[in-house]
C-alpha cells in the first residue's frame, strides 16, 4: 500500500509542460507519416516500376507494423525502462525513415516502412501516459488539448505537405525531414524526460510468446483482408475467406491467452472499468468515421471533379482550421460546462459536418466544402481531447502504458475497419443507385428518348446520325455513373452522421471524476 501511494504523489523533478516539446514533437511525426506518403504513391510506384495497387503496401506495412508494436509498449517499457524505450523507438524511426529515402526497390522501401511502424507503434501510447502522469489531475485537459492537436492535425497537414513536397523536391524528401527532428527529439529526451519508480528497468521480465505470435498472425492477416478484400469481391474470394478464418481464430487465441496468461501483452482486466471501456468504444469509433472520411473525400474529388492529388489533400485544409478553432473553444468552454458536454458539442459538430457532406451536388468546390471541413475538424478535436482524459481518470497511475497501449492498439484497428467498410459501402451503394436509375433510362420513358435525340442531334453536326446516337447513349452512361457515384458517396456521409450521433447516449456512461472534471 505504501508503494502504491508513492505512485500516486510521484511528480517529475522538471516542469512537465517542458517535458511536452520532445513528446509533441515525436507524436507528430508519426502521426504525419500515416498519411504523408498517401499523395506519393504515384511517384513511388513509378520510380519502383511496379503498380499503383502495389504501392499500398507502402501504407499498409507502416499500419501493420504500428498495430504490433502498440501492445507491446508495456513489456518493451519493463525490459528497458519507458523513458529508455521511448527513445529507442526514436532513433528506430529516424534511422528508418533515411532507410525509406534512399531505397531502389519495393521491397526495400517495404521493409524500411515496417520497421518505422515498429518504431513510430510505441510513440503515441508512450507519450498519451507520460503526459497523462506528468500533470496533476487538473492539468491533465490542458496536457491533453496539447496532445490532440498533434494527433488531429498531423494526419490533416500530410497530405498537403506530401503533395507540396512531392511536386516541388522529390518523394524521398517526405522520409528525409524526419531525421533532423528525429535527433532533435533524442536529445531532448535524454536532457527533458524521467522515469517514475514504477516505470524503470525491470528485472527478470518474461515475455509473453504465444500472445506475441498470435497478436502477429492476428494484425498481419486483418490488416491484409482489410487492404485487399473490396478489390477481390471480400466473401466472394477463396483466399480472402481463408485468411479471415486465420484471422479470427487468431484473434480469439490472442484474448484466451491474455486472460490466462499472467504475464501477458495487455492486461485485459481494464475493460471491466467502465468508464474506460465506453470512453474506449466511443473513441474508436469516432477514429473510425474521422480517418474512413479523410480517405473518402480526396478520393471524391478526384473522381467526380477531377481533381489533382495536391487539390485534393488541400480540401482537408480547413479542418486544420478547425481543429484550431476546436482547441479555443475546447480551453473556453471546458472550464464552464465540463468535459463530458464538450465532447457532446464535439460529437454534435462532427454529426452535423457528415450532414453537410450528405447535401453534397457536383457544383461544389474547395470553398463550398470548407464549412463542413471546418466542422469535422472542431468536432474531431472536441470529442477526443476531453474523452481521452475521462476514458483514463479512473486508471492509476501505474497502470497507465498498459491502458493506453490498449486503447490505441484497438483505435488502430477501429480505424482501419472504418476506412474499408467505407470503402466497401461506396462501392456497394454505386451499385444500387446505377440500378435504381437504369429503371428509368429505357425508350418508355418520353424524357429520356427526347434526352437522347436532343444530344444526338448536336453529335451529328460532327458525324453520321448512328455514331452520333451512340455518342448519346456514351454520354447519358457516364452522367449515370457519375451520378450514382455521388449518392453512393453522400448515402455514406449520411451514415457516418448516424453512427456518430448515436454515441452521444454513450457519455451517460462515463464517470464524472469528482475534483477534476464536472
Amino acid at each position: 500500500m505504501e508503494i502504491t501511494d508513492t505512485q500516486e504523489v510521484w511528480r517529475p523533478s522538471i516542469n512537465p509542460w517542458l517535458s511536452v516539446v520532445p513528446i509533441m514533437l515525436a507524436i507528430f511525426m508519426f502521426a504525419l507519416d500515416e498519411t504523408i506518403s498517401n499523395v506519393a504513391l504515384t511517384y513511388i510506384a513509378g520510380s519502383m516500376s511496379v503498380s499503383l495497387n502495389e504501392s499500398t503496401w507502402v501504407l499498409t506495412s507502416y499500419l501493420i507494423a504500428s498495430g504490433i508494436a502498440i501492445p507491446l509498449v508495456g513489456f518493451m517499457s519493463k525490459l528497458f525502462g519507458r523513458k529508455n524505450y521511448f527513445t529507442l523507438c526514436l532513433i528506430v524511426f529516424t534511422f528508418s525513415s533515411f532507410m525509406c529515402a534512399v531505397s531502389h526497390s519495393m521491397v526495400e522501401i517495404v521493409l524500411a516502412r515496417f520497421i518505422q511502424g515498429l518504431g513510430g507503434g510505441g510513440l503515441l501510447p508512450l507519450g498519451q501516459a507520460i503526459m497523462m502522469e506528468n500533470f496533476e489531475p487538473k492539468d491533465r485537459p490542458k496536457s491533453m488539448a496539447l496532445f490532440g492537436i498533434a494527433i488531429v492535425f498531423a494526419p490533416l497537414l500530410g497530405p498537403i505537405l506530401g503533395g507540396w513536397i512531392t511536386e516541388n523536391w522529390s518523394w524521398p524528401w517526405i522520409y528525409l525531414i524526419n531525421i533532423s527532428l528525429g535527433f532533435l527529439c533524442v536529445y531532448l529526451c535524454h536532457r527533458l524526460l524521467e522515469d517514475p519508480p514504477y516505470a524503470k528497468k525491470q528485472k527478470k521480465v518474461n515475455i509473453d510468446v504465444w500472445g506475441l505470435v498470435f497478436l502477429v498472425i492476428w494484425l498481419v492477416t486483418l490488416q491484409i483482408v482489410l487492404d485487399k478484400g473490396n478489390d477481390e469481391d471480400w466473401f466472394g474470394s477463396a483466399w480472402i475467406c481463408k485468411l479471415t478464418v486465420i484471422s479470427v481464430i487468431s484473434a480469439i487465441g490472442f484474448f484466451i491467452v491474455q486472460f490466462k496468461n499472467k504475464d501477458a501483452l495487455i492486461d485485459l482486466s481494464i475493460l471491466k472499468d467502465k468508464t474506460y471501456f465506453f470512453g474506449t468504444f466511443i473513441q474508436v469509433i469516432l477514429m473510425g468515421v474521422f480517418l474512413a472520411s479523410a480517405a473518402l473525400l480526396p478520393s471524391m474529388l478526384q473522381r467526380l471533379l477531377g481533381y489533382t492529388a495536391y487539390l485534393s489533400g488541400l480540401s482537408m485544409g480547413a479542418r486544420g482550421i478547425g481543429s484550431i478553432l476546436g482547441l479555443i473553444t475546447y480551453l473556453v468552454l471546458s472550464r464552464f460546462i465540463g468535459d463530458r458536454r464538450v465532447a457532446m458539442i464535439g460529437l454534435g459538430a462532427l454529426g452535423l459536418g457528415s450532414l453537410f457532406f450528405g447535401m453534397i451536388s457536383l457544383q461544389i468546390n474547395l470553398g463550398t466544402i470548407a464549412l463542413p471541413n471546418i466542422l469535422y475538424g472542431m468536432g474531431i478535436f472536441l470529442a477526443l481531447t476531453p474523452l481521452i482524459p475521462l476514458s483514463l481518470s479512473t486508471t492509476p497511475n501505474e497502470g497507465m502504458t498498459n491502458a493506453s497501449g490498449l486503447q490505441n492498439l484497438v483505435k488502430n484497428i477501429g480505424g482501419a475497419i472504418g476506412t474499408s467498410i467505407s470503402t466497401t459501402m461506396v462501392s456497394r451503394f454505386a451499385q444500387v443507385h446505377q440500378h435504381l436509375m437504369t429503371n428509368h433510362l429505357n425508350y418508355t420513358n418520353e424524357f429520356f428518348n427526347a434526352k437522347i435525340n436532343m444530344m444526338a442531334q448536336t453529335f451529328s453536326q460532327f458525324t453520321d446520325y448512328a455514331t452520333a446516337q451512340a455518342m448519346a447513349h456514351g454520354q447519358i452512361y457516364r452522367e449515370l455513373i457519375q451520378q450514382s457515384t455521388l449518392w453512393a458517396y453522400i448515402d455514406t456521409f449520411r451514415w457516418f452522421a448516424f453512427a456518430t450521433f448515436m454515441l452521444i447516449p454513450l457519455l451517460a456512461f462515463i464517470k464524472k471524476p469528482k475534483n477534476v472534471y464536472k
